[in-house]
C-alpha cells in the first residue's frame, strides 16, 4: 500500500525536528521547567502564612486579650504566635528572619485602655518582609478598632443611666458580641486557580510558537540546499509539500502542547479543565501555529529574515497576550489588547475553564482560534512567491 506523499514529507520533518534536541528542549523541557519554577515564584501567595512574635511588657488583661486575638480560630491558619521576653530578642529575631513581626505590648497598656486612654501597640517588620509587615498593622489596627467600638459601647450605657459600679462588666460583655457585620469565607460554587493552573498552559503555548521559527527556517534551508527542487523532479505537487510540511508542523504542536498538559496535571497537579475542551482548544492552537508558519514563509525571503521575523512574532504575541502575567490582574489596556492575539483567547478559554467554567466556556475562543488560522494561512496564500524554488 502507498504512502501519501503528503504523509512522507510530515514523518521526514518530524524525525527531523525529533534528532534536533533544540526543537525537543523548547518543545518539551523547557515549558515544563520554567511553569514549574513561575508557578514555584508566585504560588507561595496562595498559601500566605507569618510567623509573630509578641512581646508582653504589659501583663494586663487587655495585653491577654491581644494575645487571645492572635491565637484566635479565625487567624489560625494565617498565624502562628510565639511569646519573646524581651523587645531587643524580637528585634534581633526579625532581622534574622526567625520571625516575620513581632508586636511590642508596652507597659501599662491595659490600665491606660481601662481608664478611657490608650497606649501604642508597636509593630516590628523589616523591608524582607513588607507583605507581613501590613498584615500586621492591619491585625493591630483591628484590635485597637475593637477595643474603641467596646469603649464607645460602655460610654453610651453609661451616659443612658447605666451604674458606673459596672461598667467593667459591660466592657467585658461588649467584647463578647460578634460585629453585626463580618467577612466571612464562602464558596462560589467555582475553583481557585492556582499559579501552575495559569503558567502550564501560559508557558506551554510561548514555546509551542517557537515551532514557527522550526517550520520557517527548516524550510528556507531546504530550499537552498537542492532539496525543494528534488522534491519538485519527483511526482510530488507543490501543493503536496506544502501539505506535508503544515501537517508536520501541526503535529508537532499537538504533540508539544498535548505533553505540558498532561506532564503538568500528573506531576504538578495543574488543572486546565474539561478534556474535549482542551483539546479542542490545543488543536485550534496548533491550527494557528501552521497558519503563522506559512505566513512567515510567505512573507520572508530568506532564513535570516525568516528568523527575524519569527522572534518578533513569537515575542509579541506573548507580551500583548499574557502569557508572564496573569491578564486578569492586567491593566485595562494590557486586557483589551491580548483579545487581538490567539495566544490571549486561549488563556483566557484555559482560565475560565480552569476557575470551574463549563465546557462550553471554549467554544467562542476555539472559533476566534480557527478564525485567526484561517486568516494567517489565507494571507499566506494571498502572499505567496514561488517558495517551492529559488
Amino acid at each position: 500500500m502507498r504512502t501519501s506523499p503528503v504523509v512522507v514529507i510530515a514523518l521526514k520533518d518530524l524525525r527531523q525536528r525529533l534528532r534536533d534536541r533544540s526543537a525537543l528542549v523548547l518543545g518539551l523541557i523547557a515549558p515544563l521547567a520554567v511553569a514549574w519554577l513561575v508557578s514555584a515564584a508566585f504560588g507561595s501567595t496562595e498559601t500566605f502564612h507569618m510567623d509573630v512574635g509578641v512581646v508582653d511588657r504589659d501583663r494586663g488583661q487587655v495585653a491577654a486579650a491581644f494575645e487571645s486575638f492572635l491565637r484566635s480560630p479565625e487567624l489560625r491558619d494565617l498565624v502562628t504566635v510565639t511569646v519573646v521576653p524581651s523587645e531587643a530578642e524580637a528585634r534581633s529575631k526579625v532581622d534574622a528572619g526567625t520571625l516575620d513581626t513581632a508586636f511590642v505590648v508596652p507597659e501599662g497598656f491595659s490600665s491606660a485602655v481601662l481608664a478611657g486612654g490608650g497606649r501604642p501597640l508597636t509593630v516590628l517588620g523589616s523591608v524582607d518582609t513588607s507583605v507581613a509587615t501590613q498584615v500586621s498593622r492591619s491585625l493591630a489596627s483591628s484590635f485597637t478598632a475593637q477595643l474603641e467600638a467596646v469603649r464607645l459601647s460602655v460610654a453610651t450605657a453609661v451616659d443612658a443611666g447605666a451604674p458606673h459600679a459596672q461598667a467593667a462588666a459591660l466592657g467585658q460583655a461588649a467584647a463578647r458580641i460578634r460585629p453585626p457585620e463580618t467577612v466571612a469565607a464562602q464558596s462560589a460554587s467555582t475553583r481557585s486557580i492556582d499559579a501552575i493552573s495559569y503558567y502550564a498552559p501560559g508557558m506551554g503555548i510561548f514555546f509551542m510558537l517557537f515551532a514557527i521559527s522550526f517550520g520557517s527556517r527548516g524550510f528556507f534551508l531546504e530550499r537552498a540546499g537542492g532539496t525543494m527542487e528534488r522534491l519538485v523532479a519527483a511526482p510530488i505537487t507543490p501543493s503536496a509539500v506544502l501539505l506535508g510540511k503544515s501537517l508536520a508542523t501541526f503535529v508537532y504542536g499537538v504533540a508539544s502542547l498535548g505533553t505540558v498538559a498532561v506532564f503538568t496535571s500528573l506531576v504538578f497537579g495543574a488543572y486546565w479543565g474539561p478534556v474535549p475542551a482542551v483539546v479542542a482548544l490545543v488543536v485550534a492552537l496548533a491550527l494557528v501555529l501552521v497558519g503563522l508558519t506559512a505566513l512567515v514563509i510567505a512573507v520572508a525571503r530568506t532564513e535570516r529574515q525568516a528568523e527575524g521575523l519569527s522572534s518578533i512574532l513569537v515575542f509579541g504575541l506573548v507580551l500583548l497576550g499574557g502569557n508572564f502575567i496573569f491578564i486578569s490582574a492586567a491593566p485595562p489596556l494590557l486586557r483589551s489588547l491580548s483579545l487581538l492575539t490567539p495566544n490571549g483567547w486561549a488563556l483566557r478559554a484555559f482560565t475560565d475553564l480552569a476557575g470551574g467554567a463549563d465546557w462550553t466556556a471554549a467554544v467562542t475562543p476555539v472559533l476566534v482560534l480557527l478564525a485567526f488560522a484561517a486568516a494567517t494561512g489565507g494571507a499566506a496564500v494571498l502572499l505567496r512567491r514561488r517558495v517551492v524554488t529559488p
